[in-house]
């Protein structure tokens, strides 16, 4: 054997000898370790932010409406979803449709007209994100704005005091991020848990 030939056996023994601890150090142990950080520190976040009694995730909206799509008066209502066939986390995105753009415009309108109705205001009351889908189409949050609106509903399904919802709304809402970035918004999936747990009491 040549010593050309040693010397490229030897070199692809060291290559293949690396390439298995690199693998083992890398991609198991580096794994292993960010996983038990992460399982240790933040178990909530680790696990997907789960919500209690597998009611999905506080990270990803959901719908509250019967079968036929109604909203359920019991329950606040979350943004509209353009994901899917709404809050399909495999399909995640928005409609894509430009701001004058007919077919969005009309849907505007027309979610306008349904919220208004619903909450009893009138259209001009009626907030942004009560009609419009977020880029992602799974946001699980609202506004505080579009929250209030739906207090005299959510009290009068539930056969609650208003001042009882308003206070509960209240209490759930999150601020900016690192105190500036973004705008306060609510939770609708653990708004409305808060509500079913406070009725269970």
């Amino acid at each position: 054997m040549s010593s050309t030939t040693r010397t490229t056996m030897r070199t692809a023994g060291v290559a293949v000898r690396a390439m298995l601890v690199l693998t083992l150090v890398l991609g198991v142990g580096y794994t292993l370790l960010v996983t038990g950080i992460g399982q240790l520190l933040l178990p909530a976040q680790a696990n997907g932010s789960m919500l209690p009694d597998d009611r999905g995730s506080a990270l990803i909206g959901q719908s509250f409406t019967d079968a036929d799509g109604e909203a359920l008066p019991q329950y606040f209502q979350s943004r509209p979803s353009a994901a899917g066939d709404g809050y399909d986390g495999t399909a995640s995105g928005g409609s894509n449709l430009g701001p004058e753009n007919p077919d969005l415009v009309a849907t505007i309108a027309e979610r306008t007209a349904e919220v208004a109705e619903r909450e009893g205001v009138d259209p001009s009351l009626v907030p942004a994100d009560a009609v419009t889908a977020s880029g992602s189409g799974l946001d699980p949050h609202i506004s505080v704005a579009y929250a209030l609106l739906q207090v005299p509903r959510v009290a009068a399904a539930r056969d609650l005091p208003e001042d009882e919802v308003r206070a509960l709304v209240e209490s759930r809402i999150q601020g900016r991020d690192l105190g500036f970035l973004g705008e306060e918004r609510i939770n609708v999936a653990e708004l409305n848990l808060a509500l079913d747990d406070r009725e269970g009491e």
